[in-house]
């Protein structure tokens, strides 16, 4: 779970990256930096629902 975590913090900082990158070279005339960052949210949002699972799935009690 955590190598996944990790991963996912990795795609989140490149698609950061790439928008800021497509801002820069686009100037503000495209829309690929806005698709970046939407997708930067995204991938947070299921990084957080991911985290609450497994936090919910490691404190059920198991009988």
């Amino acid at each position: 779970m955590k190598i996944v975590a990790i991963l996912f913090f990795l795609f989140i900082l490149g698609s950061l990256a790439s928008a800021m990158y497509y801002l820069v070279k686009d100037k503000g005339q495209s829309t690929r930096a806005v698709k970046a960052l939407t997708l930067r949210i995204g991938l947070s949002i299921v990084l957080f629902a991911l985290m609450m699972l497994g936090f919910y799935l490691s404190s059920t009690p198991t009988t």
